[in-house]
């Protein structure tokens, strides 16, 4: 099973982000689920979103504690939640920032992570650029998608089309692909640099 938690604020997309990632897999013959865990939050406050997906049905329904992937959809939270919890040393982090983990004050975190499986994105830029609005949750799917694997680039676009109709889902799957391509060529630089 493939497990990853959406961290972000009220207004971002982050139950979205989870919901899209989880009918992509649908879409490939996987097992998926998708819920958020909220109170009566409103905008701009810290919001969280899970999705598994497995070749087999799931049954567990808790919360996600010891995730696969962590995606963060605001840089704000960095220094206000354990956004890390539980993420394995395997495990994979995609941010919305154009910033290094470094510039983040992650140095050490990221000493303990693969290089390839951390990386940065500038969703926001990609959105508004795209899109038109600051909603970083269509691009970081895309950036997901190329850093692990776990859904094709095509199957977000499916899931982007389904959900927001063909025109506004176009604009979503431009912010998607552009994320897509970002994250991966900053793995083909990571991975350059160790074969270096």
């Amino acid at each position: 099973m493939f497990q990853v938690r959406f961290h972000g604020r009220g207004g971002q997309g982050v139950v979205t982000a989870a919901e899209l990632l989880a009918v992509a897999a649908f879409s490939e013959g996987r097992h998926a689920q998708a819920f958020p865990s909220f109170g009566s939050e409103r905008t701009g406050a810290p919001v969280v979103s899970y999705c598994r997906i497995d070749d087999r049905e799931i049954r567990t329904r808790e919360p996600i504690s010891v995730p696969d992937a962590v995606v963060i959809q605001d840089v704000t939270l960095i220094h206000q939640v354990d956004l890390f919890a539980g993420l394995d040393v395997s495990g994979y982090v995609l941010i919305n920032t154009s910033r290094t983990f470094a510039e983040l004050g992650l140095g050490e975190l990221a000493e303990r992570y693969r290089p390839d499986h951390l990386m940065t994105c500038p969703a926001t830029e990609f959105a508004l650029e795209h899109v038109g609005r600051p909603v970083p949750n269509a691009a970081l799917l895309g950036g997901l998608a190329a850093l692990t694997g776990q859904v094709p680039i095509h199957a977000i676009g499916d899931a982007l089309r389904d959900r927001f109709g063909p025109t506004v889902g176009e604009r979503n799957l431009a912010a998607a692909s552009a994320a897509f391509d970002h994250v991966r060529a900053q793995m083909e630089v990571v991975s350059g640099a160790a074969a270096d």
